[in-house]
């Protein structure tokens, strides 16, 4: 499924944001419309080692590498189950000042929902499951509220590079293997 952003550009003039609402986990999320790139169907991922646990593995998206993380996980609940409903929503970082994308996998996509920064609620310091920090608020979705993500913080560049520096060989690992090699150790 493509997203299409031109209507979102209207509705910020208005000053109004539009939001993709999922399920994690029972609980309802959501993350700027503007971040998202498109939603694709669940398919089985490529599992990488010496990732964290909340790293599913990566997905090739059109010839294209994308980490897939699993926020249930993050946000300290069970892993997600792989259900009919399951998707993977792949939005746009910023990590070190590049665009990057990642997937983020999802119990159910539920909807767009339009919202005004006055029905926006500060994050509250207590009583979530998620990091404060990668709240950016909270809005009213039917008699709950969902909690509204910063995927620049979520997925943060940090976090990020401790996993590209453990997918990727270092420097010191490479040269003691070939030198290893070279001298009949291997």
């Amino acid at each position: 499924m493509e997203i299409r952003h031109s209507e979102e550009q209207q509705s910020l003039d208005q000053g109004v944001q539009q939001y993709l609402t999922f399920m994690i986990g029972g609980e309802e999320y959501a993350v700027s419309l503007l971040k998202v790139r498109e939603i694709v169907e669940y398919e089985p991922v490529t599992k990488i080692p010496r990732t964290p646990a909340w790293v599913r593995g990566v997905m090739n998206l059109r010839g294209s590498v994308a980490p897939v993380v699993d926020l249930a996980i993050k946000f300290g609940q069970t892993p997600s189950e792989v259900g009919k409903l399951t998707c993977v929503v792949i939005v746009e970082v910023e990590l070190e000042g590049e665009a990057a994308v990642m997937g983020v996998i999802t119990d159910a996509v539920s909807r767009v929902i339009d919202l005004k920064p006055e029905e926006i609620e500060p994050p509250p310091a207590f009583g979530t499951r998620v990091r404060v920090d990668y709240v950016l608020g909270m809005a009213r979705s039917g008699k709950k509220f969902c909690l509204l993500l910063d995927t620049d913080a979520v997925l943060s560049a940090d976090e990020m590079i401790e996993i590209s520096a453990s997918i990727e060989p270092s420097t010191a690992e490479i040269a003691t293997t070939v030198l290893s090699a070279e001298s009949g150790l291997c």
